[in-house]
């Protein structure tokens, strides 16, 4: 990412996380992935190459920001999935903002629902919806990462730990996966298949 445009977003983050604080509702608040973890994950984009990446839980589009740029520069595309149709428009005017619509497609529906009806091959999946939905996500992302190589990435799972213990079980419970969790940020889980 050029610096001009990551000082850019790096501001929008502070302001985004300003208006966090005014809110005691955890539901109201955008929730935004931690800058190094976003970073992290469009450096693993970039060097892995990466031609089709979904993001279940776009919300305002401040990780969507730094993972449309590494799409761009490599000629990726993101579909990103939120529930809610103001985060999503919301999402919009941030890409639109920083010219980085082009590489995504924004749909506002439930992730369950997208899950069930997906038959695209991606190479990275990032996860950071609502925690209490994860286990029946499940067997549609074991579906999903059928390309040799292709990436799970899961957010929260240091700091929420107790809400994803059952999910992280499911997939340690497969054979075919390896995994590995960094406390970068809130903590995120890597899972590929072997």
């Amino acid at each position: 990412m050029k610096k001009e445009l990551k000082e850019q977003i790096l501001e929008l983050y502070q302001q985004l996380k300003k208006e966090d604080s005014t809110k005691e509702n955890r539901l109201e608040r955008w929730r935004n992935l931690e800058p190094e973890s976003a970073e992290l994950i469009a450096v693993i984009i970039r060097s892995q190459q990466s031609k089709k990446v979904l993001e279940l839980g776009t919300s305002n589009g401040f990780s969507t920001l730094w993972f449309a740029d590494a799409l761009q520069s490599i000629g990726g595309q993101l579909t990103s999935i939120e529930i809610e149709a103001e985060r999503t428009k919301k999402a919009k005017e941030h890409l639109e903002q920083f010219d980085l619509l082009e590489a995504v497609e924004l749909l506002t529906m439930d992730a369950q629902l997208y899950l069930e009806q997906a038959n695209a091959v991606f190479d990275l999946i990032f996860l950071d919806a609502e925690r209490s939905y994860y286990t029946n996500y499940w067997p549609h992302l074991d579906r999903l990462l059928q390309k040799p190589g292709s990436l799970l990435i899961v957010d929260n799972v240091v700091s929420h730990q107790e809400q994803v213990k059952d999910f992280i079980a499911l997939i340690r419970n497969n054979p075919t996966y390896t995994l590995t969790i960094d406390p970068i940020g809130a903590g995120l889980l890597f899972v590929t298949k072997e």
